[in-house]
């Protein structure tokens, strides 16, 4: 009878797999996974001996990108590479990418302050300080390294104390009001610190479900901030970010959610996707993709395709992606949105 239950398991174990196999192959496709080699070599190549990437640090003002410091060791770059080699499968202790996700990782703990917990460097902000910790957490899930978790806890503890009256996070850690694509990026490190053990209060995710849904507006779109009452205030990358945010939140039937899904399918004339030169394309479809992963079915296999076949035409023959922030903002996000399809990354699913 044992023997039996043991090779029923592995005939199902071997399906799945060639499944999954399947999946794969019809999805990430040979140009592609030679496009992700590629877009992975060059981050390997631009990585500083110390760990990091550099990039310029600065904020969003309005439709461009204001620099306060040029071409510094940046927190929230070095965490999203590492995140590029995560979803490839290697770790820190094995995987061919394994020495530059531990150098990364190690500079991404000399940058948390000890009191604080804040993960930051040369003045980057919250938007570091949440790719910092969703890093820490997928790192933590899969080594169970305590000297990651002791900064992972710190990370989480100083993001549930800056939440504000609103519900929401801004650029800087104490701030009165609060904007969608900061909260997401909160909302989304919270979820992958909770799914690896850290106690979130359900009162804050509460709060912030609350916050993101009087984002949404009428018209399937959410807004940036609350006080934006206009429709047209309302975006691409803003609605992506506003239905991750539900999801990684665990609200998965909503109707706002369903509004925003067509929203993105079908953008109205004023809000078109956001053109590929601009950091809103790589920052939009990295929510985009993962709302529509989420969402499955045909929203999925007919997103993937699209985006898939758009990066593979724009990558440069270096394996690097460029916007108006950088090549080391954009590489490591569209090498990420490739790499969806292999699951690798616990965060990305529901």
């Amino acid at each position: 009878m044992i023997k039996k239950n043991i090779t029923y398991i592995m005939v199902l174990l071997l399906s799945f797999w060639r499944l999954q196999a399947e999946i794969i192959g019809n999805e990430i496709t040979p140009q592609a996974q030679e496009a992700i080699s590629r877009g992975l070599k060059f981050l390997a190549k631009t990585q500083d001996e110390e760990g990091f990437w550099r990039c310029d640090i600065g904020y969003k003002l309005n439709v461009s990108y204001k620099v306060i410091k040029e071409n510094r060791p940046h927190v929230g770059i070095t965490a999203l590479a590492c995140m590029a080699f995560l979803a490839n499968g290697s770790l820190p202790d094995r995987g061919p990418y394994s020495k530059n996700l531990a150098k990364g990782i190690d500079f991404i703990l000399s940058c948390s302050h000890p009191s604080t917990g804040y993960i930051s460097r040369y003045n980057t902000r919250m938007y570091s300080h949440a790719f910092a910790t969703l890093l820490l957490a997928e790192v933590y899930g899969m080594t169970q390294d305590q000297k990651i978790r002791s900064a992972l806890e710190r990370a989480t503890r100083l993001i549930l104390e800056c939440q504000n009256e609103q519900g929401g996070w801004r650029y800087e850690p104490i701030a009165m009001d609060a904007d969608m694509s900061i909260t997401v990026c909160q909302v989304q490190a919270l979820r992958a610190a909770r799914n690896v053990g850290i106690r979130i209060p359900k009162k804050n995710i509460e709060r912030a479900i609350e916050y993101v849904r009087k984002s949404a507006s009428g018209n399937g779109g959410f807004r940036y901030q609350l006080m934006d009452l206009s429709e047209s205030r309302t975006s691409f990358s803003l609605t992506a970010a506003g239905i991750t945010a539900l999801f990684n939140a665990g609200i998965y039937d909503d109707d706002s959610i369903e509004k925003g899904l067509r929203y993105l399918m079908y953008p109205p004339r004023y809000d078109p996707h956001p053109l590929s030169n601009h950091y809103f394309f790589y920052y939009g479809h990295y929510y985009a993709v993962q709302a529509m992963y989420m969402a499955g079915g045909n929203y999925w296999r007919e997103w993937y395709p699209k985006i898939r076949e758009e990066l593979l035409r724009i990558q440069a023959p270096e394996g690097s992606w460029e916007d108006n922030v950088g090549k080391t903002f954009a590489t490591p996000i569209a090498v990420i949105i490739l790499q969806i399809p292999y699951g690798y990354l616990p965060i990305f699913q529901k």
